[in-house]
């Protein structure tokens, strides 16, 4: 009666475990601290344990290695089909010591603690991007009911927000309450401002990083958070997977031998794929005047299809690009896209 398979329902508090024998009988079914978990997983012999995405998985993932068991984190969406009946802990324990065992099921690659160390940075740094966002908004809609409007961006609001500030129709409690208000906007440009030259200089210390960031459209920011979301680029077999992993590639519903291709499928990491298409767009705008051969490219997609979906088009030939230079280990051969 040995343990093979365990599946782990985890939870801030509790956590519930389900395990079977090679037969599939079920062996171990309990409820336990996290202190008691790990009491127990010590004394169990290694075997494969199934954790599900979430808060604390890689942590526990990497304590359960350190134990000597083969720890795999698995999306949510791979696990739910596996739950027979209603939604419990113990029945989403067993649903995961099902899904584990399946062969044909795909695994998170568990990050290093230097990794979330890194991605904690960039998840810091996007908080205050988007507070400052909000408190940017709230200051051109509140002086916009005084009459003062002032046209919208970032940089913008800084040349325009002293002379509406000091507008007369602006009476001087409100005043005095948005004075506040932009130079709290001011300390959150400051804040984000020492979180990118952080990025920077840790950008410099890699040499993934710096590989990456030779791709056009990529700079420190976009391959610290690339480098740190991929644990290892050699679990996805080619460029097409990555940048289908990223949501570049077309959504496809095809039936009775009739390929129906549509628009991306959004899926995998948000943040990741913002800053591809972001700066996807920006080299896009330089690549306007060039003449190489990659240059050439982009021109005809914009006329093509136009500049929003060759953004698109770019970000997704730069996650291929990626994909290579961190699975093969190689540096970007820029002689290779000279016209």
């Amino acid at each position: 009666m040995k343990i093979t398979t365990i599946g782990i329902d985890l939870s801030k508090q509790s956590y519930s475990v389900h395990g079977v024998d090679a037969h599939g009988a079920v062996i171990l079914r309990k409820t336990l601290s996290r202190a008691k978990l790990l009491e127990l997983m010590a004394q169990t012999p290694a075997c494969v344990v199934g954790l599900e995405a979430c808060g604390g998985a890689h942590d526990m993932a990497r304590r359960l290695i350190e134990l000597g068991h083969d720890a795999r984190i698995m999306a949510a969406k791979f696990v739910h089909p596996y739950r027979k009946s209603q939604k419990n802990d113990g029945n989403d324990a067993e649903a995961i010591c099902e899904a584990v065992a399946r062969p044909k099921m795909r695994f998170v690659p568990v990050k290093s603690a230097e990794q979330q160390a890194l991605l904690s940075v960039h998840r810091v740094r996007c908080e205050l991007v988007r507070a400052r966002t909000a408190l940017i908004n709230q200051l051109r809609g509140l002086l916009t009911e005084f009459g003062v409007v002032m046209p919208k961006g970032r940089y913008q609001m800084r040349a325009h927000a002293p002379r509406a500030l000091s507008n007369a129709r602006v009476p001087a409690l409100a005043r005095e309450v948005l004075s506040e208000l932009n130079a709290h906007i001011r300390e959150l440009d400051a804040d984000i401002l020492a979180y990118d030259r952080r990025l920077e200089a840790l950008a410099r210390q890699s040499e993934p990083v710096r590989r990456v960031m030779d791709v056009r459209g990529v700079g420190p920011i976009s391959a610290t958070a690339i480098v740190a979301s991929v644990a290892d680029a050699r679990v996805f077999k080619n460029g097409r997977q990555f940048a289908a992993w990223l949501g570049l590639v077309p959504r496809q519903y095809s039936t009775g031998g009739k390929p129906r291709l549509g628009r991306i499928t959004k899926c995998g990491d948000v943040y990741l794929r913002t800053l591809l298409v972001h700066g996807a767009r920006a080299a896009l705008t330089m690549m306007a005047t060039r003449g190489d051969r990659l240059a050439r490219w982009a021109q005809a997609l914009v006329a093509r299809r136009g500049f929003k979906k060759a953004c698109v088009a770019l970000a997704a030939k730069n996650a291929r690009i990626i994909w290579a230079l961190l699975a093969k280990g190689e540096a970007y051969r820029l002689e290779r896209v000279a016209g």
